[in-house]
């Protein structure tokens, strides 16, 4: 593989997921719970916050995920129309498809804030990618799913 070629794929932004009448429901019951006790105890911003965030839960649950673009090239990785250089990135993990757990490509960078991203492959492009990494100096090191992400996939977001 030459250092100039670039390795284009594109993945939904989320996993799609079916959520029934249930639960909506339970989200309401909660939201309508929370935010009533919090105006009962005269704390009126959170549960205005609480009902804000419910209503967003909600919009969110039925959105449709967008199909991202994704861009592996000389300068570093394009996501959309955002680069993220090679220079930024500290480490990388190639997670194959196997144990029931998806080809996912996880990226440490030096934000402070969630400073590991998580890109969903195509099977195909795993091994190309990390030669690729490899050849710009990017170190490898084991990643997974942060313990947050699998509550939150467990609850159904």
């Amino acid at each position: 593989m030459n250092s100039d070629e670039t390795i284009e794929w594109s993945a939904l932004e989320y996993e799609e997921r079916e959520r029934g009448n249930d639960w909506f429901w339970a989200l309401g019951i909660i939201v309508v719970a929370g935010a009533t006790t919090s105006f009962i105890y005269a704390n009126y911003f959170f549960g205005i916050f609480l009902i804000i965030g419910g209503l967003l839960l909600g919009y969110f649950a039925v959105k449709k995920p967008d199909l991202i673009s994704y861009e592996l090239n000389k300068k570093g990785l394009k996501m959309k129309n955002h680069i993220l250089p090679y220079k930024a990135m500290k480490a990388f993990w190639v997670q194959h498809g196997d144990n029931d757990l998806p080809p996912t490509l996880f990226i440490k960078s030096e934000r402070a804030f969630m400073s590991i991203t998580s890109i969903p492959l195509n099977a195909d492009f795993g091994e190309e990618i990390r030669y690729k990494m490899l050849e710009n100096n990017i170190p490898e090191e084991e990643m997974k799913e942060h313990t947050s992400e699998k509550i939150l996939n467990f609850l159904g977001f």
